[in-house]
């Protein structure tokens, strides 16, 4: 493979992971915990867009478990929106022959 190919590819994949990376931006997804008992919203930049609590976490004797439940979805809509930037890198490097362990971008 000659140099100039190898910089095009470069340039190529350094285009896709931007396109990727404004997509992901885009993305939305809600986290939940206490059995839907609080639900946040977030989007690929890590913006809150929605909350949701249950009537019955709006006590007083309630506030620790509500604090806790809050962290717990916000981490839930986290851990989603990193499983859909996962699966989108992994689509667009299925044709690369990259080595075990080799992580996009560098």
């Amino acid at each position: 493979m000659n140099i100039q190919k190898m910089m095009k590819q470069a340039a190529d994949m350094q285009n896709k992971m931007q396109e990727m990376q404004a997509k992901l931006e885009l993305e939305e997804r809600e986290g939940s915990a206490g059995g839907g008992m609080v639900k946040i919203k977030i989007n690929g930049k890590n913006m809150m867009l929605n909350v949701s609590i249950d009537d019955s976490l709006m006590k007083l004797e309630e506030k620790e478990v509500l604090e806790d439940l809050l962290v717990a979805a916000y981490n839930d809509a986290r851990g989603k929106i990193d499983e859909a930037a996962s699966s989108q890198m992994s689509q667009m490097t299925s044709g690369l022959n990259l080595p075990p362990g080799f992580k996009l971008p560098f």
